[in-house]
């Protein structure tokens, strides 16, 4: 068994998937210039380049293969291309749904505060 078959045989962790966030990358680089950068580890599903002003400079790259993307993770992360050193990381989807969460829980909290702030004032009225 070849070092690439065996590693394709060990467990993964859990954070890994077939989704790469690609951050610090040029305002100008284009599709063409990702595939031929992140399709040298493996085939590619799709790339999506960020396009609006909030987005630019980030990518998702879309494996075929879990050990692919894994595989372009290790090797790009740092790469310099075009002056900029890439960061490549897993996508994790639950992180957005936590950003959510908070939103809701800071909704929540705020309800609270006014039904037991208008509470103690009821209780105030009944000590006088």
């Amino acid at each position: 068994m070849s070092l690439a078959q065996k590693n394709r045989t060990a467990q993964l962790p859990s954070n890994v998937n077939r989704i790469l966030l690609v951050k610090n990358l040029a305002f100008k680089i284009t599709s063409e210039e990702m595939y031929d950068l992140f399709g040298k580890y493996g085939a590619i599903r799709q790339i999506r380049l960020g396009d609006v002003q909030k987005t630019r400079g980030t990518a998702f790259v879309v494996y075929e293969d879990i050990y692919d993307a894994k595989e372009a993770c290790d090797h790009l992360q740092g790469f310099n291309v075009m002056g900029r050193y890439l960061v490549v990381l897993y996508f994790q989807a639950n992180h957005r749904s936590k950003i959510t969460d908070l939103s809701k829980e800071e909704e929540r909290v705020e309800n609270l505060r006014k039904r037991y702030n208008s509470m103690n004032r009821d209780e105030e009225y009944d000590m006088n």
